[in-house]
């Protein structure tokens, strides 16, 4: 329909939102592992146990829970290392600026219980020897590796933003960023750790044409008695630099600063933290589909992180090949089975072919195995606490490797035959 006009809203919360602390928390512990399990293997490092340090061994899946002054780390981990799960607790939520006990949250005093196990053998052994690999069928290095859970995963992209994100979730990301940044550089010296962003864009004939409304809630100090002093500085401060930035039209739009006139207490006192519960705020911000499930604290035998990041590294290539405008990828996987169930393409009627060609062109340029995920991604580092905050997807640093456009000619290629 010509004209056709709609508005969608996308958030995102700041590093000091309980939820962000867990997920912190909980990659935060798994970069050390990561870390500690590399250096032990290159020192030939054996267990009393028989087992030799390998970081291909490394399994983990972390959830993190924070409350008033008490955190508790828990999951399943196999790793030879050591590390101190207290004080990796305490020095994220240190960076993160919860480090006195007037922001209601204090690093230093608070409770850490950890309640961290080993995992599952039933489950390990899917992972460490897939389903054909046991039946005989292959000896591919990379077939023996299954997935680490059944499931769906999806990938999103779309060219109105030059990182390839939907304009919506992209404004929130940067907005929440850059509420952190005023505060831990001191130009709004009153503010706290926690905040929320949100940002209604409306489109027309599906292309962001203006921002109509913000929204920005931050925890703040005691001591700010009007919210118009927040609004303003908010204004000044955070919203114009990345709205002006981003050139999209926006000044006639409602602007909310802490609507409800006042936010002293937050963080974990203010409302309970678990791992997990971003899951949209993570992605695209519900422009498109999510498989359910959650990232932070689980290494990337876990499809439900690994494969979502090859999801989004398919669709980004496909539109930065100029085969599509907007395009999402949906891969399903079966616990101990070493390659996808299926490969889906949905390019919502902006592709240049049939979503029928560009699906297999996709399955022709990408090895979407988990194994193989594992190896075109290098996903064996330690980087993941960065991801846990502020999103997973539409950032530029060269560690996010699932954001590369480095597949774009071969995909040219594969639909031109």
């Amino acid at each position: 329909m010509a004209n056709e006009s709609y508005y969608f809203t996308s958030e995102s919360v700041t590093e000091g939102h309980p939820d962000k602390i867990c997920d912190q928390i909980s990659d935060a512990v798994l970069d050390a592992i990561i870390t500690k399990e590399t250096e032990l293997e290159k020192r030939g490092y054996i267990a009393p146990n028989g087992h030799p340090a390998s970081v291909e061994n490394i399994r983990c899946a972390c959830e993190t829970f924070v409350t008033t002054g008490t955190v508790i780390v828990a999951g399943e981990i196999r790793t030879q290392a050591y590390v101190d799960v207290n004080q990796i607790a305490r020095e994220t939520l240190r960076r993160i600026g919860y480090d006195r006990a007037k922001y209601g949250f204090d690093c230093d005093t608070c409770g850490v219980i950890n309640m961290i196990h080993e995992q599952s053998p039933d489950i390990a052994m899917g992972v460490d020897e897939s389903f054909d690999a046991q039946a005989g069928k292959t000896t591919d290095k990379l077939d023996l590796v299954g997935a680490g859970d059944q499931g769906m995963m999806f990938g999103y992209a779309s060219d109105e933003t030059d990182v390839l994100m939907p304009m919506p979730i992209y404004l929130a990301q940067r907005l929440a960023m850059k509420l952190s940044a005023v505060r831990k550089s001191g130009e709004v010296g009153y503010l706290r750790p926690d905040g929320k962003t949100q940002v209604t864009v409306r489109y027309e004939d599906g292309k962001p044409v203006e921002v109509t409304a913000i929204v920005i809630s931050t925890q703040h100090d005691p001591a700010v008695r009007t919210m118009a002093t927040i609004k303003k500085d908010m204004v000044n401060h955070v919203i114009t630099p990345i709205l002006d930035e981003v050139g999209i039209k926006w000044r006639d739009a409602d602007i909310y600063v802490n609507p409800t006139g006042r936010f002293v207490v937050g963080g974990p006192m203010g409302d309970t933290g678990l791992t997990g519960r971003k899951i949209i705020v993570d992605t695209y911000g519900g422009m498109g589909r999510h498989g359910g499930g959650a990232f932070s604290g689980k290494d990337c035998t876990k499809v439900d992180r690994s494969a979502a990041y090859a999801a989004r590294w398919v669709a980004k290539n496909v539109v930065a090949a100029g085969l599509a405008h907007r395009c999402e990828v949906e891969l399903a996987y079966a616990i101990g089975v070493s390659h996808p169930l299926s490969v889906m393409v949905d390019t919502h009627g902006t592709g240049s072919v049939p979503d029928t060609e560009i699906e297999a062109a996709v399955e022709k340029v990408f090895d979407l195995r988990p194994g193989a995920i594992i190896r075109d991604l290098d996903l064996r580092r330690p980087i993941y606490e960065k991801t846990a905050a502020y999103g997973h997807f539409g950032r530029n640093d060269p560690d996010f490797t699932w954001e590369a456009t480095n597949r774009t000619d071969e995909l040219k290629a594969a639909v031109a035959k």
